[in-house]
């Protein structure tokens, strides 16, 4: 009877075996879970910079983790909020300003870390350039002729210099392309209307005067006349 009884408590063991083993594996997984989940930061701050002697945020500027590949960007206030590990090398970028890597301490005991981030400006050498001053534009327009260059560079500067392509664009800017300094202004002015109404629907060019003004301008100077 005891012979009996003890082959059957030894096979419901057997049968428990893929239970307890299943049961191990998620405790296991678990528990790594859990150590992988204490070293995850949520990294957050501020980043300025000494723009003549005061300190201005540094919009859309690049924080990124190089090893990890994976980042993000401050926003226009300067600041910025990123899930790290703890360990982790964080790298600060921004054109005109000097690159900065940081290393998030091991050490810490919260699951945030927070701070603000000073960047300064970064000295660009360029290579040296000799400006030749010539009489008038005339002496100019000789010698810039006379330069070494292919015929279509030759050609395409002659148009560009003659009297009839000058005269017209003088009548109409509009054909001329933006230089360095207005495309920049360009961009300056569209960057200034988005944070103007940045968080709202910004206004229709049809309840603008000015709008209006501009159209019965052209209006009156021809410009939708078919040609």
């Amino acid at each position: 009877m005891s012979k009996h009884k003890h082959l059957t408590i030894s096979g419901n063991f057997r049968g428990l075996m893929p239970l307890l083993t299943a049961f191990a594996l998620f405790f296991s997984f678990r528990t790594a879970a859990q150590e992988d989940e204490s070293r995850l930061i949520q990294f957050s701050g501020m980043v300025f910079t000494d723009a003549d002697g005061r300190l201005a945020p540094v919009p859309y500027a690049t924080i990124s983790i190089p090893q990890k590949h994976r980042g993000t960007y401050s926003d226009y206030r300067g600041f910025f909020s990123i899930v790290v590990e703890k360990g982790d090398k964080v790298r600060f970028n921004c054109i005109g300003l000097e690159p900065i890597t940081i290393t998030v301490p091991d050490t810490l005991t919260q699951d945030r870390y927070s701070i603000v981030q000073l960047m300064t400006q970064d000295t660009l050498n360029l290579p040296e350039l000799v400006i030749m001053p010539w009489p008038s534009k005339e002496h100019f327009k000789i010698e810039f002729l006379k330069m070494d260059v292919t015929p279509e560079l030759q050609r395409r500067a002659a148009e560009n210099l003659a009297n009839e392509y000058l005269a017209d664009a003088r009548k109409n800017p509009d054909m001329v392309p933006y230089g360095g300094r207005e495309s920049a202004n360009f961009y300056l002015r569209q960057q200034s209307r988005e944070y103007v109404y940045i968080g709202q629907t910004p206004p229709m060019n049809i309840f603008s005067p000015l709008a209006w003004g501009q159209f019965f301008k052209a209006w009156k100077d021809g410009k939708f006349k078919k040609k």
